[in-house]
């Protein structure tokens, strides 16, 4: 009889279990949407639940699009603030945001896009706390698409990029191995190699043209000695010949 009942209960918790609403999910956060979407809801729940019109729910303008804060920082950030930067990133949010971002960043090394190394083309910018703590830029090389760890070697480059519509400059620190140095110096290098080339060239010339006044001063005394040799021989002849008339 104790296990018919205890039976008859287990069934009664399925049956009360399974009757139950699924639970609802929660609500959003708040404080994600941006002030004027959250104005927005409230007005609409508070019409739809306490009694009021359709019409009202749509009777707001859609909010004015927002910039993202990626959007900020790509409008604000700048590879290299200076002081008077610094002091009006304190103003307003934009550039609060932007000083916040900067601050964030690594800057004793830089890590490089080397994709475009034979355009002379390398995109720099500062190593950001991942790349911080594996070593990318100090420990392994700081070229983006290069794992090397040996060799590494420091170099300090003059940065020339356009920020704002303006031309600036910063001397930055890139660690690199050997085969990405050569990439960094690319240009310099090409232009060495065909300096190169050419100074072989203007050698070779050099050298030939020396071997051909050799050459030809050699066969100029070879024909003076012939000449002089036949004068000789003819001279001989000349003083046989006045021998035998004597005679």
């Amino acid at each position: 009889k104790t296990f018919l009942v205890s039976l008859l209960c287990m069934s009664l918790k399925l049956r009360s279990r399974e009757t139950k609403s699924p639970p609802s999910p929660p609500p959003a956060n708040p404080a994600r949407r941006d002030a004027y979407s959250q104005h927005v809801k409230y007005i609409n729940d508070y019409v739809l639940y306490y009694g009021g019109k359709e019409k009202y729910l749509s009777s707001f303008p859609p909010p004015p699009p927002q910039k993202t804060d990626y959007d900020v920082l790509r409008e604000e950030y700048q590879f290299v603030m200076d002081e008077e930067e610094e002091r009006a990133g304190e103003e307003g949010y934009e550039k609060r945001l932007a000083k916040k971002y900067y601050d964030k960043l690594f800057k004793e090394y830089c890590v490089a896009d080397m994709s475009r190394y034979k355009m002379a083309q390398v995109g720099l910018r500062w190593r950001v706390k991942g790349e911080v703590f594996s070593g990318k830029g100090q420990f392994v090389c700081g070229n983006l698409a290069c794992e090397e760890q040996r060799g590494l070697k420091s170099f300090e480059v003059n940065f020339g990029y356009l920020e704002g519509g303006e031309k600036k400059n910063a001397l930055v620190k890139l660690r690199l191995c050997p085969d990405c140095g050569v990439k960094l110096n690319w240009k310099n290098e090409k232009e060495r190699m065909k300096e190169g080339k050419k100074e072989k060239r203007k050698r070779e010339r050099q050298e030939s043209d020396y071997e051909r006044k050799k050459k030809r001063k050699k066969d100029k005394e070879e024909d003076e000695k012939k000449k002089l040799d036949i004068d000789k021989d003819q001279h001989k002849d000349r003083d046989r010949d006045r021998d035998r008339d004597r005679d």
